[in-house]
């Protein structure tokens, strides 16, 4: 299954008040594997960036006014994406906002049913608990120390981080890695990934090891969790 994690930064808040995108990342997932597919965009928004929208993503006029303008990149930002799921953190946000510029291109817009929303998923798991993409990366102990500033690929690659998390758990070997090799037959799809650098940290306290133990051993040493170790 292909699915795309996704991510914008934009001028501001609505579309149709004038606010544009300029900045599109997104990272290829394959059976919830990266495959070290990216698709990085800078935009230009053909209007100035307000002084609130520059505080968040650091992108200003002047590095902009020479990227191209999202007519001429619209067409190859919907064949990247394909019909594949399209995992974003508060997807109405950012549909939205691609919605509008693809019917400013008169191109087909993407349904809201391709969307796999992060935050919605989130807030079913914690309710009550703050659930944006720094506060979860502090929940799964995923490490977002390079975010000083919100970037859509960078952004993207956490997310897929946050989303394999929110989903279950993320594989042993999960890694991503923009110098990914692929070599065919290593793997279903023909990618292997690459070893974790660092073990995940042990989700269960001193405490709650402690009373796990105690429990084990009233069972006895014919239990089948004893034969097990």
């Amino acid at each position: 299954m292909r699915e795309i994690v996704l991510d914008t930064e934009t001028t501001g808040f609505d579309p149709e008040t004038g606010d544009r995108i300029v900045e599109i990342g997104a990272v290829e997932l394959m059976g919830h594997m990266p495959t070290g597919n990216t698709y990085h965009q800078y935009i230009n928004p053909e209007r100035a960036m307000p002084q609130e929208a520059f505080e968040v993503h650091g992108l200003g006029d002047d590095f902009l006014s020479d990227k191209p303008k999202f007519i001429q990149v619209g067409r190859a930002f919907l064949d990247f994406i394909g019909d594949a799921k399209l995992v974003i953190h508060n997807a109405a946000f950012d549909i939205k906002f691609l919605n509008a510029e693809l019917r400013w291109m008169s191109l087909p817009q993407i349904p809201w049913e391709q969307a796999i929303d992060t935050l919605a998923i989130a807030r079913k798991r914690f309710p009550g608990s703050p659930v944006s993409l720094d506060a979860l990366c502090r929940r799964f102990g995923i490490d977002n120390s390079t975010r000083t500033l919100h970037g859509a690929l960078l952004d993207s690659e956490i997310l897929a981080e946050v989303y394999l998390e929110l989903i279950g758990g993320r594989q042993p070997d999960f890694a991503l890695s923009a110098t990914a090799e692929i070599k065919a037959g290593d793997a279903p799809g023909g990618w292997t990934p690459p070893p974790r650098p660092n073990p995940l940290p042990p989700r269960l306290s001193e405490e709650e090891s402690a009373a796990h133990a105690k429990f084990i051993e009233k069972l006895g040493g014919d239990s089948l969790w004893s034969k097990m170790q």
